[in-house]
């Protein structure tokens, strides 16, 4: 595969070297559904929906796991903060998340296994941990054991040795006694007031970071390729992963793909424990969901991305110009023939962006200079490289779902814009009956009255003959 990624586990960008050629495994961690989906999450998604459609593009079959965390203590708190049972608020946030996946095109996965759907595979790699003396049982709640497991603190970069007892290391509200701060539980025994499952140790819940081991051995077996997932999830979380499924006898993920986060404009973590989450649906009521997919996927997916207002101005004018572009070269072109050969865009280092380390960058500076130069083929008229230019562009948005015609139809008026484009045809024609009267105060008048309404006519010239097209200001 000539596929480059960065692997958090060796601090390098290596080829993704699949366990079974032509077959990707890839688990992603998903959301814990206590609360709506903010625009970190969506940048999660987007991020690995590139991945996903960039190796679908490349013929690769893929199993994409992507979990919901419907237990935890922050579902049972935030449920009980609202008056609202444990599993009410689950279902509700679990469909908000799907919806904000939806609305921005992220694919789905193929499996999207619930913990509460688990419990049986959970407790049944605990087992395993258990018979091979890497965990132990008290009073109710099953613990790891780190020490017993090599490697700790290998894929986080920490030394075993150095690591301290922290908010990070020590769960609250556990009944057992732990051997060492560094331990993690596995089952958690039931509290009163809390939902809890039946086990060998008693009834409780499973702890947080053994959801994930159980779900991705479940759907993608012991050993598979690819496992990824925000840069704040390294540790503990995905530590403690590789931990208990070495200790379960688990070759686990070989490739490990981390992210880096949406933040405030001090640079903090986007989160709803900061108090400076900015929901999807709150920024849906205003940014169009395209617009929205671009601003979140722009920049390369291990840096940090600064919500802020000039970024989206940013994103939806560099949109704007692509929408711009393949609507008026489209209707341009017609049924010219299609030969490749003749484009002014580069397939080739948009591939070779994607594939050194999903340089979604890169790809996107190859998609604009070829929208610059089929701007320049549309004023000249060169359709037959027009057409061609056009075709590349778009085979490139398709990748990154950013295609306004085929991905985004309801692009600039969705079902309307056949009557606004009648609309503008006639006010134009107007325009050019006030213009032949050397009428000038009355044509300027109708070009004004379009850009009050947020409609902007460009005079152009195609080869020798002079037109008129419009765009969204």
């Amino acid at each position: 595969m000539s596929l480059r990624l960065y692997d958090t586990a060796t601090r390098s960008v290596r080829p993704l070297t699949l366990l079974r050629p032509g077959h990707v495994g890839i688990y992603v961690c998903g959301p814990t559904v206590q609360a709506p989906p903010h625009v970190g999450h969506l940048r999660s998604a987007i991020v690995l929906d590139v991945l996903h459609r960039w190796l679908l593009a490349g013929g690769r079959s893929i199993t994409f796991v992507r979990n919901v965390t419907d237990i935890d203590d922050k579902i049972v708190h935030e449920a009980a903060h609202n008056d609202e049972p444990w599993w009410a608020l689950a279902t509700r946030m679990t469909r908000a998340f799907s919806a904000a996946y939806d609305a921005v095109q992220v694919l789905p996965p193929t499996a999207e296994p619930r913990v509460t759907a688990s419990i049986l595979s959970i407790r049944t790699l605990i087992e395993q941990i258990l018979s091979r003396g890497s965990a132990y049982v008290s009073r109710g709640d099953v613990y790891l054991a780190v020490r017993t497991v090599g490697g700790y603190g290998a894929l986080s970069g920490q030394n075993l040795d150095s690591l301290r007892a922290s908010e990070k290391t020590v769960a609250h509200g556990h009944s057992g006694a732990k051997r060492d701060p560094l331990d993690f539980a596995l089952w958690k025994s039931a509290k009163p007031g809390e939902p809890s499952w039946q086990s060998q140790w008693g009834p409780g819940r499973p702890g947080w970071h053994i959801e994930c081991s159980a779900m991705a051995v479940d759907h993608l077996g012991s050993s598979f390729d690819l496992h990824a997932g925000g840069l704040d999830l390294v540790f503990p979380h995905h530590e403690n992963e590789v931990a208990q499924s070495r200790a379960a006898g688990h070759g686990f993920a070989q490739h490990w793909l981390h992210h880096g986060m949406v933040t405030g404009p001090s640079g903090e973590k986007m989160s709803k424990s900061l108090g400076n989450d900015t929901t999807v649906e709150a920024v849906l009521a205003d940014v169009r969901p395209q617009v929205l997919r671009y601003v979140l996927g722009a920049g390369h997916y291990r840096s940090s991305l600064e919500w802020s207002a000039q970024a989206l101005a940013e994103g939806a004018a560099a949109y704007g110009r692509i929408e711009t572009f393949v609507r008026h070269a489209g209707a341009a072109v017609g049924g010219v023939p299609v030969d490749e050969s003749l484009s002014k865009a580069s397939w080739q280092e948009f591939a070779q962006a994607l594939d050194d380390d999903l340089g979604v960058p890169q790809a996107l500076a190859t998609i604009h200079s070829g929208v610059r130069a089929g701007n320049a083929l549309l004023a000249g008229g060169e359709l037959p490289a027009l057409a061609a230019t056009l075709s590349v562009v778009r085979r490139m948005l398709a990748v990154l779902a950013l295609d306004p015609v085929e991905q985004w139809p309801s692009s600039g008026g969705g079902e309307l814009l056949p009557v606004v484009n009648a609309l503008v045809d006639i006010a134009v024609a107007a325009r050019a009956e006030a213009r032949e009267r050397r009428d000038w105060a009355r044509a300027d008048a109708v070009r004004d009255s379009l850009a009050a309404a947020g409609i902007v006519l460009e005079d152009t010239v195609v080869g020798d003959k002079p037109g008129v097209r419009w765009r969204l200001s």
